[in-house]
């Protein structure tokens, strides 16, 4: 396949082969897209530098969007050192979350401060953040994608401040297709529904999460990452190109899609 052809992007959370953005990379290779890595720190670059071999990563950059020390420009000269080596970008993936697992369990209510401002900073904000740097550079239009889940419009058990973090995260989608769209620029999210990620595992009770999910959806399994690739490459590539504005379900049938450039419709 050659949906992607000619275009090169940027994919930013890899964290091992069964991380969503690695499925998404995967498949975007396939389709002959040239992938540009980022990774956090030293430990998470000894882990996706072998995985960026097998897709031909074009360039590998340190980005931490944290609220550290150090990390207020990092997304802004991420973009500019990308422009300067690659050119021009054509899309975005976004896969970037965080909370404090110790608050991953129990009750939303108690919440703290700190963690409820670090979650929605690098799991909400870090998206606008990026779209707004990556955008300067996609000169032809093109695609910017994130990552949600079914816990930011009905609760789940334990994914307390997570839940706020993604329903922030999908009405900023909305928010910023129309600031781009005069750009042609798209911006879109996915709902992969339970996978057995890192960062699913954090949270409390996910293998009774994932089983009960797989249990009573219409397919009978929860997605894989092959699956939810072909999901993002659809978004990412040409054939979407009148989608925008949307939050795509990938959860064994449980919700299904939407219509281009309106809400998503439940079925």
């Amino acid at each position: 396949m050659n949906l992607m052809g000619g275009k090169t992007g940027l994919i930013m959370g890899i964290a091992n082969e069964r991380s969503i953005a690695w499925g998404i990379a995967h498949q975007l290779f396939l389709n002959k897209a040239n992938i540009i890595l980022t990774y956090q720190n030293d430990s998470l670059k000894k882990r996706i530098e072998p995985l960026s071999d097998k897709i031909k990563c074009k360039k590998l950059y340190k980005c931490d969007v944290s609220l550290d020390p150090g990390n207020e420009y990092s997304i802004e000269n991420l973009i500019k050192n990308i422009n300067k080596d690659v050119g021009n970008l054509d899309f975005v993936v976004h896969a970037l979350a965080y909370s404090d697992k110790e608050e991953l369990k129990g009750r939303y209510i108690e919440t703290s401060r700190q963690n409820f401002l670090s979650t929605l900073d690098i799991s909400t904000y870090s998206f606008t953040r990026i779209s707004n740097s990556a955008s300067k550079i996609m000169n032809n239009g093109g695609s910017l994608l994130t990552l949600t889940y079914v816990g930011s419009n009905k609760t789940t058990p334990n994914y307390n401040v997570m839940g706020v973090a993604k329903a922030a995260l999908e009405t900023s989608v909305k928010y910023l297709s129309v600031d781009l769209g005069k750009k042609n620029i798209r911006v879109n999210a996915i709902s992969a529904g339970p996978m057995k990620t890192i960062a699913g595992a954090a949270i409390s009770g996910a293998r009774h999460v994932y089983r009960y999910s797989e249990k009573i959806a219409p397919l009978q399994k929860n997605p894989d990452l092959e699956q939810v690739g072909n999901a993002a490459l659809y978004l990412l590539s040409d054939i979407s190109s009148g989608v925008t504005g949307l939050t795509h379900y990938v959860d064994g049938g449980l919700k299904v899609v939407g219509i281009p450039n309106q809400d998503m419709v439940n079925i």
